[in-house]
């Protein structure tokens, strides 16, 4: 649908914008975050004041955000997409020549009160600008080499300063993000081919470049795929978080060994129990019918998100909302994927129920775009 043609549609205005408002996604992202506080007040021996009451603060101030971003029509968010991914790529400059350090990287900005990173804020500026550049390119060009050369730039950029921090997790997600993104835009499958062939090259290479001079990764990440590849090599040392995650997994069987009743986490033998592994403190307690039942709801918000983008007719508002599905499966995927020792250790927050302010905010803001998309649709 083109520009003109959505000026002209007929879309909801005032406080009617209200009535089309996705209610259901609303729930199920507030029922999500409910498990998030009840398993923040469990990790903190029962206080609320310790972690579940500043998550709960945070969320509601969030949801405000949400609904608030409901309202705004899908034409503010094309006009300033270009200017979101420039102050963003600025930031991330920033970030590598005064950035604040910690836990061995570069990666955050410290304002004061606040303390952003803008490597999070990167992957929603990155999906409105390349959602405004496909809706702007004609569909007889999506796959043509030259009109391929710079959405591709646009990730491998800030990818590449994300790298440096350096936050190889982050970068590998605003790299699969910007492909979702290209992929609902009907690119080419033959342009993802040569780049899966390419990823598998780098990996062979980062590989043989260990213990040389022109070795590709640090070597606290090299021991990550060592522990992947084989945790009880050290079970003391880098192996310790996730053998401690498998046997929580594991020990919570079918229903789990009940509310505060999981040991791995009481005995504190979980490491990060309030953010990153988070899910295995979920997983002891309430088993695997308490593990099954956040991944169904997850995957009701995914289907929900998908929904809407399938049935909007507005080009852009569609591929937002699958930019932002896409960049949320890979949360979740991703956080469940490592503690289960699917995937290298990386720090990822379990999205909604995980303990953290900019994460969080960020989530929500992206949630704000998809109901704004679902809202302003052409009907």
């Amino acid at each position: 649908m083109s520009y003109l043609d959505y000026q002209t549609a007929q879309v909801p205005t005032g406080f009617r914008k209200i009535l089309y408002i996705n209610w259901p996604l609303v729930l199920l992202i507030t029922a999500v975050a409910c498990i998030g506080f009840l398993m923040l007040y469990s990790v903190a021996g029962g206080r609320m004041d310790t972690w579940a009451e500043p998550q709960m603060v945070r969320f509601a101030i969030g949801m405000v955000l949400m609904l608030g971003l409901a309202f705004v029509p899908m034409w503010f968010w094309r006009g300033i997409s270009v200017a979101a991914y420039a102050v963003c790529f600025l930031l991330l400059i920033a970030v590598d020549l005064f950035g604040t350090i910690g836990m061995g990287a570069q990666r955050w900005i410290d304002f004061g009160p606040i303390r952003l990173q803008p490597s999070e804020l990167m992957k929603i500026a990155l999906v409105l600008l390349l959602a405004a550049y496909y809706d702007w390119l004609p569909l007889d060009r999506v796959s043509r080499p030259l009109w391929v050369i710079l959405p591709v730039l646009l990730i491998l950029a800030p990818t590449a300063l994300v790298l440096i921090q350096p936050d190889l997790g982050t970068s590998i997600m605003l790299v699969a993000g910007g492909g979702v993104v290209m992929f609902a835009a009907g690119v080419s499958l033959w342009y993802f081919g040569v780049v899966i062939a390419a990823a598998v090259g780098l990996v062979v290479a980062v590989l043989r470049s260990r213990g040389t001079d022109w070795q590709l990764l640090r070597d606290y990440q090299f021991r990550r795929i060592d522990t992947f590849l084989d945790p009880t090599s050290d079970p003391l040392g880098a192996g310790y978080n996730i053998i401690q995650s498998q046997i929580a997994l594991g020990s919570g069987g079918m229903s789990g060994r009940g509310f505060m009743q999981g040991t791995q986490s009481r005995l504190n033998f979980l490491p990060e129990k309030h953010t990153d592994f988070i899910f295995t403190v979920l997983s002891e307690e309430f088993g695997f019918i308490g593990a099954s039942s956040l991944l169904a709801l997850y995957m009701l918000i995914l289907g929900f998100c998908l929904y809407s983008a399938l049935t909007n007719r507005d080009r852009f508002a569609s591929l937002i909302t699958i930019g932002i599905s896409g960049a949320f499966f890979l949360y979740f995927a991703i956080n469940m994927a490592t503690v289960m020792g699917l995937l290298p250790a990386k720090g990822s927050p379990l999205p909604l129920v995980s303990y953290g302010g900019t994460s969080l905010m960020i989530l929500m803001l992206g949630f704000g775009l998809v109901q704004s998309a679902h809202v302003h649709r052409p009907r």
